[in-house]
């Protein structure tokens, strides 16, 4: 069965794993809100989110599949009741069943067969789909929020519906410009590279003028070439089967059939059935002899002499070398010639065309500006929008005292993507100037900056279904608390899927996963299963006691799940 939420329009999946590294065979249907995995370090966590990864395209290493095994599967079955989803999916020509996308990935010795909705298709579709219903946000991926392109990345898609269209006009203005700048640098040569190129042209296309080619001709001359090298052959062997089939020679069987027609003629009278035979045979007799005549034409017209050789072979040569240098064939040849004579034509109003080509990039750098310039305007606009939004985010996981900047740069040069050149910056302590994220947050503060952001845009977006993995390094104590509340406030509105060694944030689960590893015979494998109740609760106990669960311990942790649920079911109406 397959979880229908009817608390708020999400995306759930179910999902199922086999053959994968040490998992043998897994399947598991998450619920709405906050899930969270936990597990001990080395279980299989990394390896149930690369599987989920797998889905959005990421490569397929040697290793994965189980030892033993001969594929691996990877399963994810979404519920798809958010209408901006189902729109991006449309888009993309994926009708839903029931409400429900299948996205199916079978690994099988370093290649993979991908299906959606049972229907094979490319990783490409595939990622595209998945990325329209699911975000995972690795133990790593907050380091590119120190790359600038990233930053541009995520204000773009802050306001994508705005920018977007905007993006794809400065794009098409800017392959124009380019192609224009292309132009204008071909054309750019002083008056001896212009003579030279003149006079190079005009030896190519006088050199293919006098050779007065003719359409076919080539083909005509193999042919003429091959009876002419063959002559002698041809001839002996003419005149053995003259010999062989005529009257000349008492061997020959014009000789023998004309013998044949006299001998039968002669008892033609007592048979009558004797008779057609001897038609018969006389019809022989006269179709030798038609060949024999026409065959002894032949010979005698044939002419072999080395004048027509040497010049059939002379004129084979002649196109031959000038398909090797203009085309593999006579007509590419003409094309070539009209190509060069179009250029010859240029060069002769080369001030001309030059001017032209020079307007031409001016029009398109000015129309260049105008959209480039019309992108930084919006994106100047979301720009303050998303600061604000950042702020509030960053104030919800304990950025006590934050400003942050977007900091907007020109380009020296136009690119496809606008002339913006901008940069994230933050000041995390009181009476300091903001500067660049790489020069003010340690690791833990790059992360929770990025689970901020991931919050913001997948409110913006159609996408429901966020997976963070092990987003709690370098956080703890009241940090970690906020964080937890902050995944819970996602999880209000989203399906949050979080790996985690946190114990406040596994205690604000609303599903509750262990990930853990066991002997099976001489195997190893991964399993994964949920907790309720006390088993929730002794699992929360090992994240804030280690190995040693004593009975204060095991108090603290079934505490920590009692104010957790008080604070979902007050603050977090």
């Amino acid at each position: 069965s397959h979880c229908v939420l009817v608390r708020f329009p999400v995306v759930d999946y179910n999902r199922h794993v086999k053959n994968l590294a040490l998992i043998e065979d897994i399947e598991v249907e998450f619920g709405p809100g906050l899930n969270i995995l936990t597990g001990e370090t080395g279980a299989g966590k990394s390896i149930l989110l690369g599987s989920m990864q797998l889905i959005l395209g990421s490569r397929i290493a040697k290793d994965m599949i189980r030892e033993g095994a001969s594929y691996a599967l990877v399963e994810l079955l979404f519920q798809v009741e958010n209408p901006r989803a189902e729109e991006a999916l449309g888009k993309l020509g994926i009708e839903l069943e029931e409400g429900q996308v299948l996205l199916t990935r079978k690994i099988l010795d370093g290649r993979s067969i991908n299906k959606i909705n049972g229907e094979t298709c490319t990783v490409g579709q595939m990622k595209a789909v998945a990325s329209c219903l699911l975000d995972i946000h690795g133990q790593h991926e907050h380091q590119s929020l120190l790359y600038q392109d990233k930053q541009l990345e995520i204000l773009d898609a802050y306001g994508k519906d705005e920018i977007y269209p905007v993006k794809e006009k400065v794009n098409r203005a800017y392959r124009t410009y380019r192609d224009s700048l292309k132009k204008l640098k071909s054309l750019d040569m002083d008056e001896e590279q212009r003579n030279r190129e003149r006079a190079f042209l005009e030896f190519e296309i006088k050199e293919i003028e006098s050779a007065n080619l003719n359409p076919g001709e080539d083909e005509e001359l193999e042919k003429l070439y091959r009876k002419l090298d063959n002559g002698k052959k041809i001839l002996e062997t003419l005149q053995e089967v003259r010999d062989l089939t005529g009257n000349d020679s008492v061997q020959g069987a014009g000789e023998a059939v004309g013998n044949a027609v006299k001998e039968l003629m002669r008892v033609t009278e007592y048979d009558s059935q004797l008779k057609s035979m001897s038609s018969a045979l006389q019809e022989i007799d006269g179709l030798l002899n038609d060949f024999n005549r026409e065959l002894s034409s032949y010979v005698d017209e044939l002419n072999f002499d080395g004048e027509t050789f040497y010049e059939t072979e002379r004129r084979l040569d002649l196109i031959n070398n000038l398909k090797a240098k203009y085309g593999q064939s006579i007509e590419a040849i003409h094309t070539y010639c009209g190509n060069q004579k179009q250029k010859l034509e240029d060069l002769d109003r080369y001030e001309e065309n030059f001017r032209r080509a020079k307007a031409e990039v001016e029009k398109s750098r000015a129309q260049l500006e105008i959209v480039s310039d019309k992108l930084s305007v919006i994106r100047k606009k979301y720009s303050q929008m998303l600061t604000d939004k950042i702020i509030e985010g960053l104030k919800d996981l304990n950025f006590l005292d934050v400003q942050f900047h977007i900091d907007f740069q020109r380009k020296k040069e136009y690119t496809d993507n606008g002339f913006d050149d901008i940069e994230y910056e933050i000041s995390t302590n009181p009476g300091e100037s903001v500067k660049p994220l790489g020069r003010i947050v340690s690791g833990g503060e790059l992360s929770r900056i990025m689970l901020a952001i991931k919050a913001i845009l997948a409110d913006r977006d159609q996408i429901e279904t966020l997976i963070f993995d092990e987003i709690d390094t370098g956080i703890s104590g009241r940090t970690a608390q906020k964080v937890s509340e902050k995944m819970a406030v996602i999880g209000k509105c989203h399906q949050v899927l979080c790996i985690t060694h946190l114990p406040q944030i596994a205690a604000m689960a609303d599903t509750h996963f262990e990930i853990e590893k066991h002997q099976k015979g001489t195997e190893t494998i991964t399993e994964i299963h949920p907790l309720e109740g006390d088993d929730s609760v002794r699992e929360l106990a090992r994240l804030l006691g280690g190995a040693e669960l004593t009975q204060a311990v095991f108090e603290n942790a079934k505490e920590m799940k009692e104010l957790a649920r008080v604070h979902k079911n007050t603050r977090l109406k």
